[in-house]
């Protein structure tokens, strides 16, 4: 039985890890710095900034490794350059 359980949880978090999962696409994270609902269109500099401090170091820690990753970047281009505006180059 715990083989089977064990097979389920790494079979889970393969198939998490695989679909690129991010802290980019975490709606909770992320929608301080969007206007919209669907999270389109980005704060303007200094509202994305104060979105920005306010988050958790180990959140902005996580989203600049994120943001490091060039597949992940690419999907979320202009908020990763808006993140390394502020000093937040790996």
């Amino acid at each position: 039985m715990s083989a089977i359980v064990f097979s389920l949880a790494t079979g889970a978090a393969m198939a998490s890890s695989a679909k690129g999962t991010s802290a980019l696409d975490d709606p909770q994270k992320m929608s301080p710095f969007f206007t919209d609902a669907g999270m389109k269109t980005m704060r303007s500099g200094d509202e994305f900034k104060k979105a920005w401090l306010a988050m958790t170091e180990e959140d902005r820690t996580s989203i600049k490794k994120d943001c490091g990753d060039d597949t992940i970047a690419k999907q979320h281009d202009d908020f990763c350059k808006m993140t390394k505006q502020l000093g937040g180059a790996n």
